[in-house]
This record gives C-alpha cells, structure tokens and sequence, in this order.
C-alpha cells in the first residue's frame, strides 16, 4: 500500500490515496473524511503523519475542518456537511453508560483506556478524554491516579 522505501513522504502517499477516493466519489462532498486515529490504523503511521497529509489536503481546498465535528469533504461554503445531532464524546459517553448499565462492565473494575476508546470509535484522543470526564462528571465512573478509571458503585450512579 505505502512505499515506505521510496522517494515521496509518506504523508504525500496518504493524501493521495484520500485525493483519489475523493475523484472516485468514494468520499462525497459535505462527508466526513476518515479521522486521524483512522487513518494511523489503515496506513500503520503516526499521527503527525495524518496531520501532515490532512493539512496538506486542506491547504489544496479538497476538505475542511470544523473543530469539534470532525474534517469533511470540499469547502466549508460550498459543501453543506451532513448535521451532527450529538457531539462524538457524547455518544461514546452514552455507548459506555449504557453497558454500564447493562452489567457488562461492573462496580470497581476498569472501563476501557483512553487508547482503547481512540481505536474502538475512531475518534482523537481529546474526544475520548472528553467522554470519561463527561462520565466523571455524571457518576458513572471514578479515576484513580496512576491506576486508571472505574466504574463507580451502583449507588453513585446518576438516576435514570
């Protein structure tokens, strides 16, 4: 897939492969692009790597990003991207309240890592950061320094 031997960056070969799903209709305008925790698991690079292949696409006006949603197909006026009716770290906040709920993850043990939730949903780091304060904040979890975040006993939980 990437010629990791060759002459052009890497993150060159990456904007290309996205350029081309782009051409092909693959990725439509107004779409969300994949993210950059995607894009590290596909290519197997590193995140500034992403970076450097999404800025480099933005810089040529192919996508656009909007903080907080995500980065999406064409140009912010001229694509109308599809709404977001709930931000990602809501959502990944509500997926772990619910298996919370539904005994799959129990009172006193640990809930997914940062690492984890980035690969399980495909979001930033800051996105999956956001979800567990988010729990925090609500309840439904507790963190521990330098051992890491658990469910909270049944009793602190938020009413439903």
């Amino acid at each position: 897939m990437l010629d990791h031997d060759g002459d052009t960056h890497l993150y060159v070969q990456i904007a290309e492969f996205i350029r081309e799903r782009i051409q092909r209709g693959d990725l439509l305008p107004g779409h969300p692009i994949p993210s950059e925790a995607a894009i590290q698991s596909e290519f197997g690079v590193a995140r500034t790597t992403a970076r450097r292949a999404f800025h480099m696409l933005r810089e040529e006006g192919l996508i656009y990003t909007v903080q907080g949603e995500g980065t999406f197909v064409g140009s912010p006026d001229a694509s109308p991207r599809e709404p977001r009716t709930t931000p990602m770290y809501r959502k990944i906040a509500e997926d772990l309240a619910g298996r919370i709920r539904g005994g799959e993850l129990l009172p006193r043990r640990a809930v997914p890592s940062e690492t984890a939730l980035v690969q399980q949903y495909e979001v930033a780091r800051e996105t999956a950061r956001k979800a567990i304060a988010l729990l925090r904040e609500q309840g439904w979890v507790y963190t521990v320094p330098q051992r890491g975040t658990f469910v909270s006993p049944e009793e602190h939980w938020p009413a439903s």
